[in-house]
């Protein structure tokens, strides 16, 4: 009796190890969640604009892809690269008071791939004296599973 006991236990123990279940990114319906690829993308965006409102610029900067390649336009001219881009905004957002508050609206995400996606919005700063404001194209990709910024193009409202 006690060696069928001991039998039955390394069967059970060895058809649970064939029933593990790796989980993926696809896997959130088997989870019981509804993330989507489009909320991970928002998610960059809240991400970014709680590290603007709390005057943390490299923050804000994790949301862009760090490389040479990164491109970001804005006020007639184009910047390449992630730490050409950091720079720009360390010179025209040298402390708290120029940053403002930064708010975005009117997102629209639409994914073009499995790894990219292209999100058009808004963007306001509310600041003392003014609120400059404008509209966004963002050219997501993912890389190495996370998705981040590899083009950007901002434009002011006037």
């Amino acid at each position: 009796m006690k060696l069928k006991l001991i039998l039955a236990s390394i069967a059970l123990t060895s058809l649970a190890a064939g029933c593990t279940v790796n989980l993926n990114v696809n896997d959130t319906q088997l989870l019981g969640t509804s993330e989507t690829q489009e909320d991970r993308i928002l998610a960059v965006l809240e991400m970014q604009q709680a590290a603007w409102n709390s005057g943390d610029i490299p923050g804000f900067m994790s949301g862009y892809w760090q490389s040479p390649d990164l491109r970001f336009a804005s006020g007639g001219t184009v910047t390449k690269g992630w730490q050409q881009t950091l720079d720009r905004y360390m010179t025209n957002y040298k402390d708290r008071a120029a940053m403002g508050t930064l708010s975005f609206t009117n997102l629209e995400v639409s994914l073009i791939g499995d790894d990219d996606a292209v999100v058009h919005g808004g963007w306001a700063l509310e600041r003392n004296g003014d609120t400059p404001s404008g509209l966004f194209t963002l050219l997501f990709r993912k890389v190495s599973g996370e998705w981040l910024v590899v083009s950007d193009t901002t434009t002011s409202a006037g």
